[in-house]
């Protein structure tokens, strides 16, 4: 077993200087001054940093390609946002190596982006308290929903696809702290396993139909008491009766309508669905003002 590991972390350098050297062909040049061994010592300390290890030196090339290209892709994304940054460039994000860097786009999508739930409302269901129509007075010049402490800690839904329902729950944990003052870290794993008429657990939903659900039964249980799992599951029938949270609606900031969204956030954390299709969503770092809804989280400020 020791001697086995110690090939994985220990390849021959010829096949880490093929994988490399066929990422920056094809990367295009993005990092023209960069070598296959600098790009394998990155790798090694990447590596370190998010407790990385692989089964098979075969996988480990494949990681280490990845790595390779999407270091490319950074430098070069970074370099024309700093050329444009002053001269009124829309790229007003940074991209970097985090830790989905050892993947392919199209791995992460797969791993990451839930798909959306389709379909009518049904007959019966509850609805939508209307679309939001601002009014709220003035908007403060800054808020963040954190310092107000309405915002669990930072949640993650790992390989499962259910972001729509963290962003269910931290609107509802949101709304529920600001009105009762009790911060509550809500059950997505109840969504997950039981909200199953439009919404399809790790497989992707939506927020709107995760708000019926919970209005219709009665309330959420707490995340301590039905844990995320990262998997689907079979609803706890047992768990579904405890109403620790309820809500009595809800309503929709129109498309496009940046004012309105703008009011709404000033009163409460809320569900928004973002493009998250882009392969700078897969390296983001900081500041993005990255239509087609494709990942689903919670506004803060």
């Amino acid at each position: 077993m020791t001697s086995e590991m110690g090939l994985v972390h220990c390849l021959p350098l010829l096949l880490l200087l093929l994988s490399a050297s066929a990422v920056v062909a094809a990367a295009g040049g993005g990092e023209k001054d960069v070598s296959a061994s600098d790009y394998e010592a990155r790798f090694e300390a990447w590596c370190a940093e998010h407790g990385k290890a692989y089964a098979t030196p075969g996988e480990r090339a494949a990681r280490l390609a990845a790595f390779a290209e999407n270091a490319a892709f950074v430098a070069a994304h970074n370099a024309g946002a700093a050329a444009n940054s002053g001269a009124g460039g829309s790229q007003s994000y940074t991209l970097a190596l985090n830790a989905f860097a050892d993947l392919t786009h199209d791995e992460f999508r797969a791993a990451r982006l839930g798909r959306l739930a389709v379909g009518p409302v049904p007959l019966g269901e509850p609805r939508s308290s209307g679309g939001f129509e601002g009014g709220v007075g003035a908007v403060p010049d800054a808020l963040d929903w954190r310092q107000s402490g309405a915002v669990t800690k930072v949640k993650d839904q790992g390989s499962c696809g259910a972001c729509w329902s963290f962003s269910a729950t931290g609107a509802m944990e949101g709304i529920n702290k600001i009105t009762t003052g009790s911060l509550l870290s809500l059950s997505e794993q109840e969504l997950i396993d039981c909200d199953r008429s439009y919404n399809a657990g790790c497989g992707g939903g939506l927020m709107t139909y995760a708000y019926k659900f919970v209005i219709k039964n009665g309330g959420i249980d707490t995340e301590d008491d039905y844990p995320f799992r990262e998997a689907d599951g079979t609803c706890n029938k047992n768990k579904l009766k405890k109403h620790v949270v309820t809500i009595d609606g809800y309503k929709e900031v129109p498309p496009s309508k940046e004012d309105l969204l703008l009011q709404a956030v000033a009163q409460q954390p809320i569900s928004v669905g973002i493009c998250g299709s882009a392969r700078a969503f897969q390296l983001y770092s900081q500041v993005s003002s990255m239509v087609h809804a494709q990942h689903l989280l919670i506004m803060l400020s």
